[in-house]
């Protein structure tokens, strides 16, 4: 499935071609539908067209490209939004694969997994566990990394109060990696109708925001350590920064043009700060999948076929 211009998506036949060099060629078993895919299929991304969109695909490998080394051929394999670091940029030789500077877009900058195969640069390779579906693993290669790798990376440590602002794509797996990573979780949604949701997430509080201000809600709690702004809505986390303690910190993780304007009292007062993170480099990748495994940790799916299956006519 490609897109052809903002909105128009359509079935196309493409000629199956060996991978190009330090690449592997993947027999697709499942993709995930993420926010970013909408925004490639809407035309939000500087993009070329036709592109084939999807960043969550999870398959066996099939093809090697010349150069490849560490991956074999029908090993399960997955491919999250980076698309490989080039391993020679300041970033790269710094360790920090995420910021590559020449690290492609999947299904932005090149064809991702709306399809039947693709190709992937290794050195952006998931391996999946067998313990894993296919179909269970593909959102964890986008919103499980990046929840995942933000809260194990945040200054958090076991029995602090965390907030998950949204229980949505990414705050639904936030809430079960934050409770399974010991962190006292306060979940942040809209109207009373979430609250049983979040509990049996795991959430340990739930703040009705549209009956209560979040950051008194998270104040009578002790404040947040930190807050993970999930949902896609700035001025929704601005409303959380005076919830955090002394030098906690919000850290954004939906991706919105909405500004986040805060005060500059509201962070100088106490020492605080506003960041944001970008999912996470293959190997964290690995232990999302692995951490998943261990805790039970899912994402809530629905499966469809990728193909629109036959009429069926009355004979």
């Amino acid at each position: 499935m490609q897109v052809v211009r903002p909105g128009k998506l359509e079935m196309t036949e493409k000629p199956l071609l060996p991978p190009p060099a330090g690449h592997v060629r993947i027999r697709v078993e499942a993709c995930g539908v993420c926010h970013s895919d909408a925004a490639t299929v809407e035309g939000m991304f500087p993009i070329q067209w036709p592109r084939v969109p999807g960043h969550e695909a999870v398959g066996r490998i099939d093809a090697l490209g010349e150069g490849v080394e560490g991956w074999a051929l029908g090993q399960r394999v997955g491919v999250g939004f980076l698309g490989g670091s080039c391993g020679h940029c300041i970033p790269c030789r710094s360790g920090d694969l995420v910021s590559c500077q020449n690290q492609a877009y999947v299904g932005v900058q090149h064809d991702g997994g709306y399809a039947e195969f693709m190709f992937a640069k290794a050195t952006g390779l998931i391996s999946v566990p067998d313990a894993l579906s296919s179909a269970d693993a593909a959102p964890l290669l986008c919103a499980g990394l990046t929840t995942f790798s933000a809260l194990r990376n945040s200054p958090a440590k076991a029995g602090d109060l965390v907030a998950v602002l949204g229980i949505g794509g990414l705050g639904h797996l936030g809430i079960q990696y934050a409770r399974h990573m010991g962190l006292e979780v306060a979940a942040i949604g809209r109207g009373a109708d979430k609250a049983e949701l979040a509990k049996k997430l795991g959430a340990h509080h739930y703040i009705d925001s549209a009956t209560a201000e979040p950051a008194n809600a998270l104040q009578a709690l002790g404040g947040a350590a930190v807050v993970f702004a999930t949902a896609s809505a700035g001025k929704a986390a601005a409303d959380t920064v005076k919830g955090l303690r002394p030098r906690g910190v919000v850290i954004a993780l939906g991706a919105t043009p909405e500004p986040i304007e805060v005060p500059s009292l509201d962070l100088v007062l106490a020492s605080r700060s506003v960041a944001g993170a970008l999912t996470g480099n293959p190997a964290t990748g690995d232990a999302t999948l692995k951490f998943s495994v261990l805790t039970g940790i899912a994402a809530m799916i629905e499966t469809m076929p990728s193909r629109e299956p036959p009429k069926r006519t009355q004979r």
